[in-house]
């Protein structure tokens, strides 16, 4: 179930980022930049932020 929450909030993060990017400003795409950092780092250190709020809300692994 945290596998599915996961996706879907980053999916609609890096969509955001794409919008907010087109019609508001290029530096938009820092936020992209921080998202894709933030898994790579995450693949290597098997933590990511994301999933510690998640679980702490009550999300099931």
């Amino acid at each position: 179930m945290l596998n599915k929450y996961f996706r879907v909030i980053v999916g609609f993060m890096v969509l955001l980022t794409v919008f907010l990017t087109y019609y508001v400003s290029i530096n938009w795409l820092w936020f992209g930049v921080f998202i894709g950092i933030n898994m790579i780092q995450s693949a290597f250190t098997k933590w990511c932020l994301l999933e510690t709020i998640l679980m702490k809300l009550g999300i099931k692994k």
